[in-house]
């Protein structure tokens, strides 16, 4: 891989730690390079320090992806929690999470195929980080569900299993690996099976039969 620093200069705030910066330089080689032709030697360059001094903050090369791969997760997690924690009816907040989900893996795929790529491999070994994100936003799905039957928005018989309908029911839409598989399908195609789908779940959660 040819080095340089300009393409990750913008990345270097002396007032920022280094571990910021290590993982502000690793995500934009990723995005232009690919992970294969990452290397800590080239990120270490590009911060202005020795490959030696990367590994005090980041013990691998894996890791450090790794972290990237986490920083995505979060947004998308911080970007959840905000709709679950509007004072919007539980029902629209439903709808408008699984469609921000849905919106914002798409986004990645679209815009940054390596580290959809990254986040895929992730997913099929199911690495801690994923299980720690699905973890997360089971909670922020438990959040909207419990809210909307407190308000009386939904009236399931059984709360697992209608957290399992609303987990299948959108898997197709934010799932890496199902994503990747509809990179080719029309965007309002995609569009209109997930309004389907996310109609067919409120019904089915507002009228309790599940």
């Amino acid at each position: 891989m040819k080095r340089s620093r300009s393409g990750s200069s913008r990345f270097l705030d002396a007032a920022a730690p280094a571990d910021t910066r290590l993982l502000a330089i690793a995500a934009d080689h990723l995005k232009r390079f690919g992970p294969r032709q990452v290397t800590v030697v080239s990120i270490a360059d590009a911060a202005g320090m020795t490959h030696a001094n990367v590994y005090r903050y980041f013990p691998s090369k894996a890791a450090l992806i790794d972290a990237v791969a986490g920083q995505w997760l979060r947004s998308l997690e911080a970007l959840i929690a905000d709709i679950a924690d509007a004072p919007d009816p539980a029902d629209d907040k439903l709808e408008r999470l699984i469609q921000a989900s849905a919106r914002t893996h798409r986004e990645l795929l679209k815009d940054n195929r390596h580290l959809f790529d990254v986040y895929c491999t992730a997913v099929e070994t199911s690495r801690p980080l994923i299980r720690r994100h699905r973890t997360r936003m089971r909670q922020l799905m438990e959040r909207v569900l419990d809210e909307g039957v407190a308000t009386g928005k939904f009236d399931p018989r059984d709360r697992e299993r209608a957290l399992g309908l609303i987990t299948d029911a959108s898997y197709r839409f934010i799932n890496p690996l199902t994503v990747r598989l509809d990179a080719d399908v029309p965007q309002e195609v995609l569009d209109q099976r997930l309004a389907a789908v996310i109609k067919v779940t409120l019904r089915a959660l507002s009228i309790g039969i599940i």
